[in-house]
């Protein structure tokens, strides 16, 4: 076990972190296509990780995680673990549609009362990171939004759920729990993808919800207050974080379109430390949105490096999108991450090992560019 009085003079938020994913090493990616399971795939992933972690501790950042190493999908795997919801594989029409190439096809089902189970996989997940890190650990789990959007209307078959504000109800008390079952195993620092927030600027996601009668405008609220119920009554020293994208599969995307839909929710309904925002390509959409984020200490984690792609950004570049980022947003509330994971599926992108490491050399080397507390 690492130090505990290192980790305990490590708090967030650092101006340089990551969204969580990182590509599979060939033992877990191997094993896994062999179809290795249990406790002999755990075996595995427990003498890899400790290496990945290594390898962020190596690079200088300040806060690292098991990469989802353990997981097939940045989302699905979670909520499957979640008591009444079920993941069922259906015919490959019903997989994900993304840029060109769609996810293997799996769907969620809610099948009875949703529960957080005292014996949820991912806080042991979360645990070894711990165990095995001096500096900050961190575990990215999905938000409540992801099991609503994830799951189409016809696949809830409890009968109360079928009332969207029953069932989101019934999502944010069971983050509820979570959030507070991870603070007791020792978590301080809890980030939620919650990238659907980001989808509903994006018209053919905002009619996909219309014609299943239910208002795009209104769900980004209610996200927004699913996610303030789940984390309101968290302890002071715990940190929350929220990432939003548009898809990542295999480099590829799902959604398009600008934060401007969503600022206000996000930014002033949700009371959230630190937000994680793509902003690596034109699909985001512009820097005004940050015009709504309210003076204090809430910090946004600029992603204006990509995990999409090899090719490192050029400092110019990149010093560019803060200056204008500067305009909207004061620089002390600003940070840099990169603007998604590099495998938010265990496929991972298209890029190799040297091309991660080195895009997280870029993201630190970013933050002492600019700033006196990197």
């Amino acid at each position: 076990m690492k130090d505990e009085m290192t980790k305990s003079t490590l708090k967030p938020p650092f101006r340089a972190d990551h969204v969580g994913s990182l590509l599979r090493p060939t033992a877990i990616a191997e094993a896994r296509k062999a179809g290795v399971t249990g406790d002999a795939l755990r075996e595995i992933e427990d003498r890899e990780i400790p290496a990945m972690i290594k390898m962020q501790e190596e690079v200088g950042l300040k806060v690292v995680t098991d990469g989802e190493a353990r997981r097939a999908f940045w989302h699905f795997d979670y909520m499957g673990m979640l008591d009444g919801l079920d993941l069922v594989q259906r015919d490959p029409d019903a997989g994900i549609a993304f840029h060109g190439v769609k996810t293997p096809p799996t769907v969620s089902t809610i099948t009875k009362k949703l529960d957080f189970p005292a014996d949820h996989p991912m806080l042991e997940h979360f645990k070894f990171v711990k165990d095995h890190t001096s500096v900050c650990p961190k575990i990215s789990i999905p938000g409540p939004s992801a099991a609503h959007f994830r799951t189409a209307p016809e696949d809830i078959f409890v009968e109360e759920y079928k009332d969207p504000e029953v069932f989101t109800a019934a999502l944010a008390e069971c983050w509820k729990k979570a959030v507070g079952a991870f603070y007791d195993a020792g978590c301080r620092y809890l980030q939620l993808d919650d990238i659907f927030f980001a989808y509903l600027g994006d018209p053919k996601h905002r009619a996909l919800w219309e014609s299943r009668g239910q208002d795009p405008d209104w769900l980004i609220d209610r996200y927004a207050w699913m996610l303030n119920e789940a984390i309101k009554d968290r302890p002071e020293d715990m940190t929350i974080g929220m990432h939003m994208c548009r898809g990542n599969f295999r480099s590829t995307h799902a959604a398009e379109g600008s934060y401007e839909a969503a600022a206000d929710a996000i930014f002033n309904k949700a009371d959230v430390d630190i937000y994680f925002m793509e902003y690596d390509t034109d699909r985001a959409g512009g820097l005004e949105p940050l015009r709504l984020l309210p003076k204090g200490n809430k910090r946004v984690m600029a992603g204006f490096i990509t995990t999409k792609t090899p090719e490192l950004e050029p400092m110019d570049d990149i010093k560019r999108k803060f200056e204008e980022a500067s305009k909207y947003a004061d620089m002390d509330q600003l940070g840099i991450a990169p603007q998604c994971g590099f495998s938010s599926t265990e496929e991972g992108n298209a890029v190799t090992m040297d091309d991660q490491r080195r895009k997280l050399e870029l993201v630190i080397k970013v933050s002492q560019e600019l700033w006196d507390d990197a």
